[in-house]
């Protein structure tokens, strides 16, 4: 089973992603590990990248989708993979569609998480990291014991940079500029299944699960 998250920043892809992968046996392949793998074990692709971003550059999309593919061309991503921060663009869009034709395989799902601005900021700006252990807290979700403290060694909890409430929204209007057309690209061919992401992770889980077996029931039909 192939599927891809779409889904905006605090929407809670990486958490369902993780959950997804261990009920359906299958790799979850994040675009920024593998970013990271490639640039730590040095590959020619990783070392490539490096040099656009050590250059303050975006890395081309091409170079990202010859790293995507590099990755899924792995044993572990024979049988499906939940691929979570890839595409983020028509044209990343199209390159995975491409892949997978040459390998007589398709898309199974696109699982899109919604959930409205104003949740998500209050779900960005409330996380907390501690200075000495690196603990992380959320004044809604997870808050400490004491406030701005950490329950674990008592360190100081600071609000990371890019948590901040401009930096957050900027983060937003960038994901609606830039991915949420795919919304657009992948409705036409129904593998579109859209989530309410305002439930608690296990709703959202169930949603998601019960969306995907309908799916698979349709295809069967």
């Amino acid at each position: 089973m192939d599927i891809v998250l779409l889904g905006p920043p605090g929407a809670g892809k990486g958490t369902q992603a993780e959950r997804l992968a261990e009920k359906y046996s299958l790799p979850q392949v994040a675009t920024g590990d593998i970013f990271r793998a490639a640039l730590k074990e040095g590959t020619p692709l990783g070392l490539e990248a490096k040099g656009y971003m050590d250059a303050g550059e975006l890395v081309p999309d091409e170079l990202v989708e010859r790293i995507v593919a590099e990755r899924l061309d792995a044993e572990d991503a024979a049988g499906g993979f939940i691929l979570d921060g890839f595409p983020r663009s028509i044209h990343q869009a199209e390159a995975l569609d491409e892949y997978l034709r040459g390998r007589g395989r398709r898309l199974d799902a696109v699982v899109n998480i919604m959930v409205e601005e104003e949740e998500l900021v209050r779900r960005l700006t409330g996380r907390r990291g501690c200075r000495s252990c690196g603990s992380i807290y959320h004044l809604v979700f997870s808050p400490p014991a004491k406030e701005g403290a950490c329950d674990g060694c008592g360190g100081e909890l600071y609000q990371r940079g890019d948590d901040n409430e401009r930096t957050v929204r900027n983060r937003l209007e960038v994901y609606r500029r830039q991915t949420e057309p795919l919304i657009g690209y992948y409705r036409p061919g129904g593998k579109l299944l859209e989530i309410d992401g305002a439930k608690s992770p296990d709703g959202v889980f169930a949603a998601i699960c019960d969306a995907l077996a309908a799916a698979a029931g349709g295809r069967g039909s």
